[in-house]
């Protein structure tokens, strides 16, 4: 029953049309699968990519990291006030938070995860990367789930689950270039069991079994969080299954190629070519109506927080979900994607014929 009507929003169609730009512009990947959504999905989930990418950047982009957090934090609270800063992204999410009763806890958790990065934090076991995960993630899942109309406590903690699955995998996916950054996000307990100082490896990270053994541990502790989600996919509104499920299938592909280069991500980065991710994306639409319901699992402690958030929120006046979606407009919108991905896979193919190499699309969340 979201979202909620808005007597005076801040943002401007201007405004939304330059988030999904910045989505367009950024993500070509993540543009093309959003394109499976409905379009009352679509618009407020490039505000919402756009403010994590804004974020993001910020807090990179900055020579005193801790200050960009501070300063996004300034910026979160004046949304939530409803006296965005003027410009496009502020204004944007201003009203989406508003519109789509998102709890304020959940975009603070997001910048605590920022926070922690600028802080330089490590962590000790598998349950500090969920709580990390859950940050970073995790969040971004749960305010998808909102935007999707959805807020049934056992559909968000599968959401949470999906966040921080996609997370680990990043991580497996960028342990040489995280490392080469003075930075380690492997649970430091599982590096000394296998007889490595975490300290003596980061001021010289090398590929060994030793490594390939612990970036198995992680994959297989993401795998069950994949495979959790789905029973989150199979309550969303039916409109919205097919483009979660894309990212489901596609983030958890890239597990499969960290694996097919022999679990090396310190010499190599791993990348999914554009064609493959045609045919999961050809899965994913054939397969979403298919995805089974499971019996409610309790929500990770690391992500309990984030639902129960939102279960504390209290809704405004509210309108009728406009998620779901008929079958010809669905249709439709695959049409698109489908050539979309299809243009991205012969780029890369013409790249790599003028001897550049493939260019790797990240997909975003």
């Amino acid at each position: 029953m979201v979202p909620i009507w808005l007597e005076n929003p801040k943002a401007s169609e201007e405004d939304v049309a330059a988030c999904r730009a910045m989505i367009r512009q950024g993500s070509r990947t993540f543009f093309a699968a959003s394109l499976l959504l409905p379009c009352a999905v679509r618009s407020p989930a490039y505000t919402l990519y756009a403010f994590c990418r804004f974020a993001d950047d910020e807090v990179d982009g900055e020579d005193s990291e801790k200050d960009a957090v501070a300063r996004l934090r300034e910026r979160l609270a004046l949304a939530y006030e409803g006296r965005p800063l003027p410009t496009a992204t502020d204004r944007a999410f201003a009203d989406m938070v508003a519109r789509y009763a998102i709890p304020r806890a959940i975009p603070e958790a997001l910048l605590e995860g920022l926070g922690w990065d600028t802080e330089g934090r490590r962590y000790e076991d598998l349950s500090g990367v969920f709580a990390y995960s859950a940050r970073v993630a995790a969040t971004v899942g749960a305010m998808m789930t909102l935007l999707m109309g959805v807020r049934d406590p056992a559909t968000l903690a599968r959401a949470c689950d999906l966040g921080v699955a996609m997370q680990i995998t990043n991580i497996c996916r960028d342990i040489g270039e995280d490392a080469r950054m003075g930075r380690i996000y492997m649970p430091l307990a599982w590096m000394r069991e296998e007889g490595l100082d975490p300290d003596a490896w980061l001021a010289d990270p090398v590929f060994d079994d030793r490594i390939a053994r612990v970036v198995a541990r992680m994959l297989a502790a993401a795998d069950v969080l994949y495979t959790r989600a789905e029973a989150g996919i199979a309550k969303l509104p039916f409109g919205c299954r097919p483009g979660i499920l894309a990212a489901r299938i596609m983030y958890a592909e890239i597990g499969r190629v960290i694996e097919a280069n022999g679990l090396d991500s310190v010499s190599q980065r791993a990348y999914v070519p554009g064609r493959r991710k045609l045919e999961l994306l050809a899965r994913a639409f054939a397969t979403a109506p298919l995805v089974p319901k499971a019996e409610p699992i309790e929500p990770l402690a690391e992500t309990r927080f984030l639902v129960e958030a939102v279960e504390a929120h209290q809704l405004g006046r509210v309108r009728p979900d406009p998620a779901r979606t008929a079958w010809w407009d669905l249709n439709r919108r695959v049409v698109w994607v489908l050539d979309l991905f299809e243009r991205l896979g012969q780029r890369e193919i013409s790249a790599s014929d003028r001897g550049r190499g493939a260019s790797f699309v990240r997909l975003e969340t």
